[in-house]
């Protein structure tokens, strides 16, 4: 009976266990075997390199501007995406009625295709779409969007943070219903405002949901792939190059597989150590608050 048992649970985890080892386990074996050789994908031999793909990434100013590219981004979407889904939980939270539609209607953005929104937002940035004759008919000239490396980072970051904030709104939400009502009413009594109470009660009490945001947003920012490579392509100027893309260009549009692996191993270390960093102070901000 217990061999029939745990069979039957074999049976039932089999599809993601295939899932794993075909999309996950396979080809991560196979790039470690990779990163010491050069290989242009076709070649039925691979030329055994040693170290110099590592030696030529280390110092290859197109991979340092990818990391400086990411925490760029970072920079900005990281602060922006927690201000936008705590005020998206605390709009939601603070409805009366209907609170499950609202909560569904901000997360859809997260399920629309990246390819998709970023067309239309090339659309609605070109120049002769209606947004920019009217900035040109009211200050006489329209901004190069995609075409200025300040403007491009900013439309890029933009479109991340809406998309993202309704997602992590919904762990906010959960995190607002989880805190105690009692602690408002008291709070209340002694004389605290709303704004108190936000920073005093609300803000520490979710750190949980605030921890698991930061997180997933940390991981979500060093894999940005989608939205520079429909608009912009990774310019202007390489300032919307990311990890991702360099990835892509030296294995798929280079052929180089064995340099192109390095370069992913690389971000993976940079992404683990940067999350680790993030997760440390983190927990550092939440054990002052009564969190082990």
């Amino acid at each position: 009976m217990r061999l029939r048992r745990d069979m039957r649970g074999w049976l039932l985890a089999s599809p993601y266990v295939l899932t794993a080892v075909i999309f996950f386990l396979v080809p991560l074996v196979w790039s470690l075997t990779l990163l010491f050789y050069s290989w242009n994908l076709i070649a039925p031999v691979r030329d055994f390199v040693g170290l110099a793909n590592f030696r030529e990434a280390v110092t290859s100013p197109r991979v340092w501007n990818a990391l400086f590219v990411t925490y760029r981004f970072m920079g900005i979407i990281i602060p922006s995406v927690m201000v936008a889904s705590i005020g998206l939980a605390l709009i939601i939270h603070h409805i009366p009625r209907l609170k499950q539609l609202f909560a569904v209607g901000f997360f859809m953005p997260y399920l629309a295709s990246g390819v998709a929104i970023g067309l239309v937002v090339q659309g609605i940035l070109s120049y002769g779409s209606p947004v920019n004759e009217f900035l040109r008919d009211v200050f006489g000239t329209s901004p190069r969007w995609l075409r200025d490396p300040f403007w491009a980072v900013l439309v890029i970051s933009g479109m991340i943070v809406w998309k993202l904030s309704g997602y992590y709104a919904l762990i906010f939400v959960a995190g607002l219903q989880a805190i105690p009502r009692t602690l408002y009413e008291a709070a209340a009594l002694d004389g605290a405002g709303p704004f108190t109470q936000f920073w005093r009660i609300t803000l520490p009490l979710l750190y949980p949901a605030f921890f698991t945001v930061l997180v997933l947003a940390v991981g979500t920012t060093f894999g940005i792939f989608t939205e520079p490579y429909v608009l912009t392509g990774g310019g202007p100027e390489l300032a919307t190059h990311t990890w991702q893309l360099e990835i892509y260009y030296q294995a798929f549009e280079r052929f180089r597989a064995g340099y192109g692996t390095t370069v992913a191993l690389i971000n993976a270390v940079v992404t683990f150590t940067t999350i680790l960093v993030i997760r440390r102070l983190t927990q550092s901000w939440g054990a002052r608050h009564g969190f082990r």
